[in-house]
């Protein structure tokens, strides 16, 4: 068996893992992997749209949400890490994956910052997410202790507690037109504050 690490002959049926990605660049890295997730997320929810006759946009919206959930992550984590360069401080970006405290923290730096995306633009800018972040943490239940971040991975929580559309009585559903469009939306905010950070008040420093 051929390796999957290895070349073929035609170069469009090649993908580079290191072509966007910069050896002493960790933020620019993040940032291109954050693309990829958000990408592949939208990319194959247009895939579901085009063709949904046998029903598969039911297992692929585990590794649509998956990849969203992680995109945004990343995305975040990248901007808080920028803005703790700019402000001279050493931490670099906060561990773990509840997005919405990742989403809290970096407004409070943006607020406390006060650079050229000023709190009241952040706030427009990211309006589409946090109602995201506000309708996905009511409906996983999460807490304090137990995020439940890991609902798109697994059936059942670290402590094997069923995920909130497990039990449900009746559908749980994503409305997958609806996704591309916020999710397409959320995915250029992020890109943009990211990428204006980074670029233009980091790299101007």
């Amino acid at each position: 068996m051929q390796p999957i690490f290895s070349r073929n002959d035609d170069i469009d049926k090649i993908a580079f893992l290191n072509w966007r990605i910069t050896k002493n660049s960790d933020i620019r890295n993040l940032m291109s992997i954050a693309e990829g997730y958000l990408s592949a997320a939208v990319r194959l929810a247009r895939l579901c749209l085009i063709t949904n006759k046998d029903k598969s946009a039911d297992m692929l919206i585990f590794p649509i949400l998956n990849n969203a959930n992680h995109g945004i992550e990343i995305y975040l984590k990248a901007i808080m890490w920028t803005i703790n360069l700019i402000t001279g401080s050493e931490e670099k970006a906060q561990r773990g994956h509840n997005i919405r405290q990742l989403y809290r923290t970096v407004r409070s730096k943006v607020r406390l910052y006060n650079g050229a995306i000023s709190i009241g633009v952040f706030d427009q800018a990211t309006l589409e997410l946090k109602l995201y972040l506000d309708e996905l943490f009511l409906l996983i239940n999460a807490t304090d202790k137990q995020d439940n971040m890991d609902f798109s991975r697994y059936p059942f929580s670290s402590g094997y507690q069923s995920h909130f559309y497990v039990e449900k009585m009746g559908n749980v559903v994503v409305d997958l037109e609806n996704f591309v469009k916020q999710f397409e939306h959320i995915g250029i905010v992020l890109d943009n504050i990211a990428t204006s950070l980074y670029y233009d008040e980091y790299q101007e420093q």
